[in-house]
């Protein structure tokens, strides 16, 4: 394939041809003295009738299904500006940095992109993201594929690297572990991880008094060595994490987490650690902490009270998260942290450094804060958690029905939706074990406060396991039946499942080998 690029700064334009082929091209120009305008590449590509088009989503939120050659992608679009301004809508996904034309045909990602016929993949990637995301667009109608670096504003004084590009073709298995082969990234962990989670249940409304209730009914399914989670609402605000809400956990956190302990079972804790709210003491006492925007602070989302990005460029706010996570594993002895919302921390480049080398930089500072300890990353760009995370999210919120409400459906690819899920469940697969240990988010076998058909519960508790290294449940296990607790069981044992293969989301369908039982293949149904 040809590669025609152009590269522009404020002072000088180039052009260029280089040949795109299997394994690396990595493409380097002086710019001399300039500010970089653009940095685009163009291939012709013509996409086939019956081919699949998979483009990776900004962040682990983002729905990202594989698509057809006519499919749309919708952003914000028919959604009146007060209202995305209200809610921050613009915050969570790549509204800022993308335009989305809303016309068949013409679909963007991050990172890398795939397109598929049957099992035959042709998979263009990045090798490394910190001189700028690379952002790929297929224009069906002008049969291309467009390749941008993220690199506006940067100020150069030499040679930059225009891309630095992968590009495989086979099957999934060849193309995906050649790619991660070329970046010589292996994940943290490959441990598979049952547990727990307090969210999708009881939400914010959660006190030492529910955790503990949740904490006995998890004794009756979990194993030693899982994971109880406490998620979000512990804390006082958003962005206060020095200290428990003494209203709801009057003894601290440390005796929340040495209770778990006793139990057998890893305690995990939910932070955000580059977010504040507007009600928290943090945003009050610390306004020039905040990222700001054309001289304002950056609301990063409508969450809570409202919430907004801490600058870790200041030396105050690196200092305030290392003493966060010093207390959370060193006073109050927590073994992993869910660290959400990520995003918040690279919205925006300067003039030294890309929006994308902010983000790796962003996590690379999570990583050393933690140490060695186990991190579960949420709200993040998925290649800048490659490799630094242990566990990720790779896929929206599930809702408690299939697709949630009506009117929510007009929001953002981010939005919460079980639907959608499953479809990066699906899509995003192949990062386990690679990049990381997927996390596909929680199941649910209970039957109060859930509007989920029981076919599709029972789906999704195997679905996650088969397909995922994080396999956790958001029920009162105290209120399981004798057979929910047998399903259950049942369910886990999917963690061990071999030689799993993947036929297509369309229709459901998930083939797999069973180490123990042999069965040659199960098929998912109820699901549409």
């Amino acid at each position: 394939m040809k590669l025609a690029w152009t590269a522009a700064t404020d002072q000088t334009e180039k052009f260029g041809v280089a040949e795109y082929g299997n394994g690396v091209t990595h493409i380097r120009e002086n710019l001399e003295n300039g500010v970089i305008r653009h940095i685009t590449g163009k291939i012709s590509f013509q996409v086939k009738d019956d081919e699949k088009i998979f483009m990776n989503g900004y962040q682990t939120w983002t729905h990202s299904p594989e698509y057809t050659k006519d499919s749309r992608m919708r952003g914000l679009n028919g959604i009146p500006y007060p209202i995305i301004k209200k809610y921050g809508l613009d915050g969570y996904g790549d509204y800022h940095i993308m335009p989305y034309p809303y016309r068949r045909g013409i679909l963007h990602g991050f990172s890398y992109c795939y397109f598929r016929k049957g099992g035959f993949y042709r998979l263009f990637a990045s090798l490394d993201e910190s001189a700028g995301y690379t952002i790929f667009t297929y224009d069906h109608k002008k049969a291309r594929l467009v390749i941008d670096r993220d690199a506006a504003g940067i100020r150069c004084s030499g040679e930059y690297p225009l891309f630095d590009l992968f590009y495989a073709e086979g099957s999934e298995n060849d193309v995906f572990d050649a790619w991660f082969a070329a970046m010589g990234i292996r994940p943290r962990t490959t441990q598979k991880l049952a547990g727990y989670s307090s969210w999708y249940n009881r939400f914010q409304d959660i006190s030492a008094v529910s955790i503990m209730q949740d904490l006995e009914g998890c004794k009756t399914i979990l194993a030693p060595g899982d994971l109880f989670q406490i998620d979000d609402g512990w804390e006082p605000y958003i962005g206060d994490w020095l200290e428990a809400d003494g209203g709801k956990f009057p003894a601290g956190m440390k005796t929340a987490a040495d209770v778990i302990h006793e139990a057998g079972f890893l305690a995990g804790l939910w932070l955000a650690p580059f977010a504040a709210e507007t009600d928290s003491r943090l945003f009050k006492e610390h306004p020039d902490w905040l990222v700001q925007y054309n001289g304002r602070p950056w609301k990063a989302g409508g969450n809570w009270s409202g919430f907004y990005a801490l600058d870790i460029d200041k030396p105050e706010v690196e200092a305030y998260i290392r003493e966060v996570f010093r207390k959370v594993f060193d006073e109050w002895g927590y073994d992993l942290v869910k660290l959400d919302f990520l995003y918040a921390a690279a919205a925006f480049g300067t003039e030294k450094e890309t929006r994308g080398g902010r983000m790796i930089r962003a996590m690379k500072l999570l990583r050393e804060v933690c140490g060695d300890h186990l991190i579960l990353g949420c709200g993040v760009p998925l290649m800048p958690a490659f490799g630094l995370v242990d566990y990720c999210r790779i896929s929206c919120d599930v809702s408690l029905d299939w697709d949630d409400k009506p009117y929510m459906r007009i929001l953002h690819r981010e939005r919460v939706s079980t639907s959608r899920a499953i479809d990066n469940i699906f899509c995003r697969r192949q990062l386990n074990g690679r990049a990381f240990m997927n996390d596909p988010d929680v199941f649910f076998l209970r039957e109060e406060n859930i509007d989920l058909a029981d076919s599709i519960k029972h789906d999704l508790a195997q679905l996650d396991a088969l397909l995922g290294g994080l396999w956790m449940t958001s029920d009162d296990p105290g209120s399981y039946s004798f057979e929910t607790r047998k399903l259950y069981q049942a369910y886990r044992h999917y963690l061990t499942a071999g030689n799993v293969e993947v036929s297509s989301r369309d229709g459901i369908r998930v083939a797999f080998i069973l180490d123990d039982y042999k069965q040659k293949s199960r098929f998912f149904t109820g699901l549409k």
